[in-house]
């Protein structure tokens, strides 16, 4: 599975931004997670959804502001993001796991990473 995120960049805080993960290779069947790493700071979660969709997860820093959404016909993942704020400015990376789940405010069991796309969020 090869998996490429795009969609980022730079916009002042209150704005938005929406990040796409493209997914290419192989049946799409899997939760799909989206995950950030700041500058200095270790990668943490920040979305996920099961491969039906019909459960997401959010860490309770976006909640109310990010929204994960996939379309399986296009084999693509979605994350909007509303209300930026500088401390949402980070690398944003879009995994993918065949047995991935969340528990206590993380996902786990991812089997591919894509790479990353910035967003910078200006104050």
């Amino acid at each position: 599975v090869q998996l490429q995120a795009s969609g980022g960049g730079l916009v002042q805080a209150g704005g938005s931004l929406r990040l796409s993960c493209a997914a290419s290779g192989r049946t799409f069947s899997y939760g799909m997670g989206w995950f950030r790493q700041a500058p200095g700071k270790e990668r943490e979660f920040v979305a996920a959804i099961s491969w039906s969709g019909g459960s997401t997860y959010y860490a309770d820093s976006v909640k109310g502001r990010f929204t994960i959404s996939r379309d399986n016909a296009k084999n693509t993942v979605y994350l909007q993001m509303n209300s930026l704020e500088p401390e949402d400015t980070a690398v944003y990376y879009c995994a993918a796991g065949t047995n991935s789940w969340y528990y206590e405010g993380d996902y786990y069991g991812m089997d591919y990473w894509g790479k990353g796309t910035q967003v910078t969020v200006s104050s």
